[in-house]
This record gives C-alpha cells, sequence and structure tokens, in this order.
C-alpha cells in the first residue's frame, strides 16, 4: 500500500505549487473577467457573471488580437527560417567551435530583455547604420514596395516591431532545434545516401523529420510569449501598431478596468491554448522532451 501511495507523495509538492500559483490565480482572474466594475475609481468589482467583458474584449480589442497574433506569427516564421540553418551548422559544422558558437547564441541573455529591444532604437533610426546602409546599397525602393520601410523610415514601423521580436525570440527557436539536430545519428543520412538518396533528399526524409519535436517546441516557446509581448511595439512601433499585450496593461494600470483587462486576458489564454492543442495534433508531443 505504501509503495503504492509513494508517487502520489511525490506529486504534491509540484501539484501543491500549481495550485497555489497558477489554479486560485487564474479562478481568480475569471471571476473578475466576469464582474462589474462600480464605477472607474473603485478598487473592488462585483462579481455579477458579466459576460459583456467579453464581447468588449473582441468588439473594442480585436484588432489588437489581430496584429498581435499576426507580428508573432509572422516572427515565428523567421525565426524558423533563421534559427534552423544556424543550428544545422552548429550541430552538423561546428566541430570544436561548437561550444563558442552556442555560447554567442546564449550571450543576449546576459543582458536585460528592456536594455536589448532598446538599443534596436538606435540601430533602426532614420540617421541609424541600418537605414543608411540600405540606402547606400539601392534597397529603399525594394523594401518601400513590399512594406518594410516607410519612405525612409524602419523605426515605427510594423516591419521593426516584427523585426524586434524575430532578434529577442530567435534563441528560443534554435536551442531546441539545435538539441534535437544533435541527437539525430548520422548513419541514417549515410543508409539513405546508401539507397541512392541525394542530399537534399536525404535531409528532408531523415534530418528534417527527427528534427521535428525541436521545431515544434521552438515554436510554442517563441509564439507564445511574442503574442504577448508589448516592449517591441512600444519601443518600435507606433500607435498604429498597438498589440494586444500593450491593450491589457493599459486597461489594467492606467485605465484601472480589471473586469476587461482580465476578460482580454483570459481570451489571449485561451486562443493560444486552442493554437497549442491544434498544433500539438499535426506534430505530436511523444518525442517533445
Amino acid at each position: 500500500m505504501r509503495r503504492k501511495i509513494a508517487p502520489y507523495g511525490l506529486l504534491k509538492p509540484g501539484m501543491l505549487w500549481l495550485a497555489l500559483f497558477y489554479l486560485a490565480p487564474l479562478v481568480t482572474l475569471l471571476r473578475n473577467s466576469l464582474s462589474t466594475l462600480p464605477s472607474r475609481f473603485a478598487v473592488k468589482a462585483d462579481f455579477d457573471w458579466n459576460f459583456g467583458n467579453y464581447s468588449t474584449a473582441f468588439t473594442d480589442f480585436g484588432g489588437q488580437f489581430q496584429r498581435g497574433f499576426g507580428y508573432a506569427a509572422v516572427a515565428t516564421v523567421l525565426t524558423i527560417l533563421l534559427g534552423y540553418p544556424l543550428a544545422y551548422v552548429i550541430a552538423f559544422r561546428g566541430g570544436k567551435y561548437r561550444g563558442l558558437l552556442l555560447g554567442l547564441i546564449i550571450i543576449p541573455f546576459f543582458t536585460s530583455y528592456l536594455i536589448r529591444t532598446v538599443a534596436w532604437q538606435s540601430l533602426l533610426a532614420d540617421t541609424g547604420p541600418i537605414p543608411n546602409v540600405l540606402n547606400d546599397l539601392g534597397f529603399r525602393p525594394i523594401l518601400n514596395a513590399l512594406g518594410i520601410m516607410d519612405g525612409d523610415k524602419i523605426l515605427n514601423t510594423p516591419a521593426a516591431v516584427i523585426g524586434g521580436l524575430t532578434y529577442n525570440f530567435l534563441p528560443f527557436m534554435a536551442l531546441p532545434i539545435y538539441v534535437s539536430l544533435e541527437k539525430i545519428n548520422l548513419t541514417l543520412v549515410d543508409a539513405a545516401k546508401d539507397l541512392y538518396s541525394g542530399s537534399v533528399r536525404a535531409f528532408f526524409k531523415v534530418i528534417f523529420p527527427l528534427s521535428l519535436p525541436g521545431v515544434f517546441a521552438g515554436t510554442l516557446l517563441t509564439f507564445i510569449p511574442a503574442s504577448g509581448d508589448f516592449v517591441n511595439q512600444q519601443y518600435l512601433g507606433n500607435p498604429n501598431t498597438s498589440v494586444i499585450g500593450q491593450s491589457i496593461q493599459n486597461q489594467f494600470l492606467v485605465q484601472n478596468n480589471l473586469p476587461v483587462a482580465s476578460a482580454m486576458s483570459f481570451v489571449l489564454m485561451m486562443i493560444i491554448t486552442v493554437f497549442v492543442i491544434i498544433y500539438s495534433r499535426f506534430f505530436g508531443t511523444d518525442d517533445l522532451a
């Protein structure tokens, strides 16, 4: 009997932690989202099953939801396009410099997220090095046509916000992919070549499918926090690029509209949860660890 009970006893500390610091705040958030604030300056909202907060979240902040998820989705795709080749080179071509290259990916974590984002203001400023180089190389007409630049400006545009998200979350994509690639037995590639597969065919038939758990993990680690991020928008965007994370912060801390802010937060979590469930159905979670 003690042996049967022991595993449940080992689970108790973790379950208690989740109950206190996850379930309890989640229940409080749900209760607040169904409450009504008597006045703007009221300290406590009255619980009265007010589902109107959710309709307000969709009708008044639908654009912010769309931009937040849109920017996060584009940034996630860009981190895959940049992070996969980076992880591939380190895993299979890094050799004795593998540790150094991994360290270079991790080094940005030694600096505050906020400082890293603010630094891009100087790089993307109208007189900054990046716009000047692009102008000197003659890329401005092409970038204007693609909507990346606005005249001579990159800063305070959607492209700047997406660029900031891509830069800040690139390590979260590259590292999980690297872990998956490092586990691959290269004799499988040799076997594929023995069966008359070329290098490209062997990559898509062997390496890429085996690395999908890393892509899946990296996508979750990138898309989920990027969806609610508002630091990049605040410092690299403009009022027309406002996202849902910024609107939630404004409703909580500036407008003191706790019920609507709670409803917006709950809607954001539910949308992300649905995305994760659908996404996991395609990629699976068996090899995620």
